[in-house]
């Protein structure tokens, strides 16, 4: 009877884990909306500008994968579109060239410095900071 009270509370805690995410996403979406933005798209702007400080340094696409929830084909889309918009641009690693790296353009980093305040609230407001 206690293992079923266990896996009944983990079940719990984990559905908690997912209703807290999913609420928050959905918050970071609608307030990052009107710039054009998804939470996802702010999280690659954002791993990007914290990764990579200074204003030309590539990141590798590899390097996103384990940082961003997404699958590789997934984030591959979204790279794509956030190059289509002009705030990364991609090229191939002239030393392995499977090794795709993506740098912040200048209006990238501007997006993410307007949007951050935005994303930070959001941030406090859903997960009471």
């Amino acid at each position: 009877m206690a293992a079923n009270t266990v896996e009944a509370g983990l079940e719990e805690r984990w559905r908690d884990i997912l209703s807290v995410h999913a609420r928050t996403m959905c918050e970071i979406d609608r307030v990052l909306h009107p710039h054009g933005l998804g939470a996802s798209d702010f999280e690659v702007l954002d791993i990007l500008v914290s990764s990579t400080p200074e204003a030309q340094a590539p990141c590798r696409v590899q390097n996103l994968v384990g940082r961003v929830h997404l699958s590789q084909s997934a984030l591959s889309r979204l790279i794509g579109r956030l190059e289509k918009d002009g705030l990364v641009e991609r090229s191939v690693c002239a030393e392995d060239r499977r090794g795709v790296y993506v740098t912040l353009t200048p209006k990238g980093r501007a997006l993410h410095a307007e949007v951050l305040p935005l994303q930070r609230a959001a941030l406090a407001r859903m997960l009471g900071a």
